[in-house]
């Protein structure tokens, strides 16, 4: 198979090391690429990711027998619909589809259509409607971009004053287009978790689920980013819960998008909220988490090519349920000194190409190769420094020795991967 890949982060680079490894796989493309997967397939850095036109062409070009699509950009764009009406097999939703992510009105209207356990909302357009609003919700209040903002766009402010401040930034244009409205919610207690599950258009298969970890600093303080680490699998996935995901949000949620003419195809993220009433919809993503990707793509066993195409073609009930590791894997990411608000750009890092052993992984995030042949930073997430172990202890000690052997004085990291899995299941309590 000519199997096109599209994107260039970190999660691209961990599906590129799965999709390598696949029999089925004779040629890889992947576009925009990154430094890390030049040797995994062909590196074609002038097709972007949210160009959808030269995307298609480079699929006929190449021939592909499957594309499947990394981040966001490219979904909105309507890259799926262009590959479908030229007969183009994708692995990603159509752009009406990928508004579960692409529109958190839509998301929450449609929650509310088919019943399915989420948070109360408003949406708002003016600055003046959503500081009336702020009198009905309680305090801390959760404010997110109505559109794309590279997982940035949610404040969690803890009173009035915060959220007020909040909400003009949005409106105002920190996120542009994506802030044009707000989404007002309430606040949920309990523990977050991310599940993940492979979607035909009429059925789904579990898929998983990981944790990760989205303020800066460690503690879980400081600004919300895109994800600091991540790790999988999660003591918050109890089998209980993972049963009433299933059956109280993943089914119904393809049902009611068939039912309204936008069967969906390809991984649905369900971003949820462990509550004391059940499982609760916190978000919807249209592709795979980063960087849960990592960690999932490291457990699983076997192919991951059969799934992807499955998905693509319209029937998952043909492959094998996927089936995944023992033990842990952790990711640890790199972020640029300045993320997520103004990452440093440029500054060299060594010692990534380096053997870290049989159960280390470095992916790369946002890099560049000079002429030079030196490794730069050229995003906000730089690396994600992924490990295996046989518990979540042997995971981290593996992953953070791998991330001391790397030269980088311009980047900083978390220190506390997976603090919720060594502690007593108590202690929030």
């Amino acid at each position: 198979m000519n199997i096109l890949l599209v994107g260039s982060g970190g999660r691209e680079h961990a599906l590129a090391w799965k999709i390598a490894k696949s029999p089925l796989c004779r040629r890889l493309v992947v576009a925009p690429g990154n430094p890390g997967m030049a040797k995994l397939g062909e590196i074609r850095a002038d097709v972007k990711a949210d160009d959808a036109e030269a995307l298609a062409v480079l699929a006929r070009e190449i021939k592909a027998d499957l594309v499947v699509v990394g981040p966001e950009m490219a979904l909105e764009a309507g890259l799926a619909d262009r590959l479908d009406s030229v007969g183009i097999p994708c692995f990603g939703p159509t752009a009406r589809a990928a508004r579960l992510e692409t529109s958190k009105a839509f998301a929450k209207e449609f929650l509310e259509r088919h019943d399915i356990p989420t948070a109360g909302y408003g949406v708002y357009e003016t600055l003046k409607d959503a500081r009336e609003a702020l009198k009905v919700f309680r305090p801390p209040y959760v404010i997110k971009a109505d559109g794309l903002a590279a997982g940035k766009g949610v404040a969690i402010s803890p009173d009035r004053k915060d959220a007020e401040a909040e909400i003009e930034r949005m409106l105002g244009g920190r996120f542009g287009s994506a802030g044009t409205r707000v989404v007002i919610e309430e606040f949920m207690e309990g523990e977050e978790g991310s599940l993940f599950a492979l979607c035909d258009g009429r059925t789904a298969r579990l898929f998983g689920g990981a944790q990760d970890h989205k303020r800066a600093f460690d503690g879980d303080m400081g600004p919300n980013t895109g994800g600091m680490g991540a790790y999988s699998p999660a003591p918050v996935f109890t089998p209980d819960l993972v049963e009433a995901v299933e059956s109280r949000i993943v089914k119904p949620t393809m049902a009611g998008m068939a039912a309204e003419g936008n069967p969906y195809r390809g991984v649905l993220y369900v971003g949820l909220m462990a509550t004391a009433e059940g499982p609760r919809v916190v978000e919807f993503n249209a592709r795979f988490g980063d960087p849960e990707c990592q960690v999932l793509m490291m457990r699983l066993k076997g192919d991951v090519v059969p799934l992807l195409l499955a998905c693509a073609r319209g029937d998952v009930s043909r492959v094998a349920e996927p089936e995944f590791h023992d033990g842990v894997v952790i990711s640890v990411v790199m972020a640029a000194k300045g993320y997520p608000d103004s990452p440093l750009s440029g500054s060299v890092i060594r010692g990534v190409d380096q053997d870290f052993g049989p159960h280390v992984q470095v992916f790369h995030a946002g890099t560049t190769r000079r002429d030079d042949g030196s490794l730069v930073a050229s995003g906000g997430r730089v690396l994600n420094v992924c490990a295996r172990g046989a518990d979540i202890a042997e995971a981290r000690e593996r992953a953070y020795a791998a991330v001391r052997k790397i030269d980088w004085p311009g980047g900083f990291y978390r220190s506390d991967i997976g603090w919720r899995a060594l502690e007593p299941r108590d202690q929030d309590k």
